[in-house]
């Protein structure tokens, strides 16, 4: 069997020279995933033989910086999708009546490819981003990759863009978003006669500009992310835009983001725009329970599980704002913010700080998050899934 790395090349060098797929199907790359249809998009541009990218890391920040390659597969009529297939990086085309555009019919997921001090290329837990498009495509009827497709279309991802992955310790990562959407045309409301997954990465820095500094929150009161009955639950792209109102007025106040209440009783935290949120009292870790108007998180449900092994007493319940400004500490957890502090929350008027410094619970947790993912000490939940 050819290994991963040469049959990578062999990809590139049939891409550059428009080999036929033929070709690419007998050098047995990626075992039988590379599609028959593959073909070149454009040529490719003249640095990409460097085995690293120029990128300025220290001001990159969480914004759109173009990899290589993408990855993209269809389904149309039917439950199953076709092979996949890596081109270059550009735009897709799209009907102006496709479900995406005029109903908001897509999923999205976040995951991150990093490199080792060895060398070697990982991913963290992405079989829980796969089950979490397959929950989320049920709640917005659409087929969905299996598990295998999913987490082999992000490996071949990573591992074609791996020259963006090598920022210095602590900088950034390369960033993988996969795409689910409704691309078949479709006037009457009902689902797209077509879904296209397509996955595309971007190296990016940290996603909050104060970098590591603590965040500073607003909680806000008017405006709400998801109600009982909805799709708050699940990572639809509908619930994102909606926050854009009352996030833009947190900023311009000089608000890191904003904390959202329950649409119901506008009593209880539930999240931030783009992350979960846990609040520590006495040592006794807490974080609102997901009841469909919270999404699960991988960072979530990963630092749970550390806290639990650390000992800590973790609950999942509804949590008062009342609470939250008695707290000794808060913090929030995320693809895109991994684990960040929380300096300050402002509420009706009050502002309260809370609990910073090393021997936080925050950062205790993430130490030993950044170390599985570091193989600093052993991985014993079979987390970290390496790719070349």
């Amino acid at each position: 069997m050819i290994s991963r790395r040469a049959c990578f090349r062999n990809l590139l060098q049939s891409l550059r020279t428009g080999s036929t797929a033929s070709k690419l199907r007998s050098s047995n790359c990626f075992t039988s995933r590379t599609a028959p249809s593959l073909q070149p998009v454009v040529e490719l541009s003249p640095d990409s033989d460097d085995e690293y990218a120029d990128v300025d890391w220290d001001n990159l920040g969480f914004s759109l910086r173009p990899t290589d390659y993408m990855y993209i597969t269809k389904c149309t009529g039917g439950d199953s999708f076709e092979e996949g297939h890596l081109s270059r990086y550009g735009n897709i085309e799209l009907s102006p009546s496709a479900g995406v555009l005029n109903y908001g019919q897509g999923l999205f997921e976040g995951t991150k490819a990093y490199r080792r001090e060895n060398g070697r290329l990982c991913l963290f837990r992405p079989d829980q981003n796969a089950i979490r498009m397959q929950v989320g495509a049920e709640r917005m009827c659409m087929p969905s990759p299996s598990i295998h497709q999913f987490v082999e279309a992000v490996k071949q991802t990573a591992f074609a863009n791996k020259r963006w992955q090598i920022p210095p310790p602590g900088k950034g990562s390369l960033y993988i978003r996969p795409l689910l959407m409704g691309s078949g045309p479709v006037l009457g409301l009902g689902p797209a006669p077509e879904c296209t997954f397509l996955i595309y990465a971007s190296p990016v820095g940290n996603y909050f500009k104060e970098g590591l500094a603590p965040l500073n929150l607003f909680i806000d009161d008017e405006y709400h992310r998801a109600t009982r009955g909805g799709a708050g639950g699940v990572k639809t792209i509908t619930n994102y835009s909606p926050v854009l109102k009352a996030l833009t007025r947190a900023k311009s106040r000089g608000f890191s983001d904003v904390l959202y209440l329950d649409s119901v009783y506008k009593k209880n935290i539930e999240e931030v725009s783009s992350c979960n949120v846990f609040i520590v009292k006495d040592n006794v870790i807490s974080t609102p329970a997901t009841g469909g108007t919270i999404l699960e998180g991988v960072t979530r449900k990963s630092i749970i599980d550390i806290a639990l092994d650390h000992g800590y007493q973790v609950k999942e319940q509804c949590i008062p704002v009342e609470e939250v400004m008695e707290a000794d500490e808060v913090f929030c957890t995320g693809t895109a913010v991994g684990v960040a502090a929380v300096g300050s929350i402002t509420y009706q008027g009050k502002r309260v700080e809370y609990k910073m410094g090393d021997q936080c619970v925050s950062q205790e947790l993430f130490s030993t998050y950044m170390e599985i993912q570091k193989g600093d000490i052993e991985d014993k939940k079979g987390w970290i899934l390496e790719i070349d």
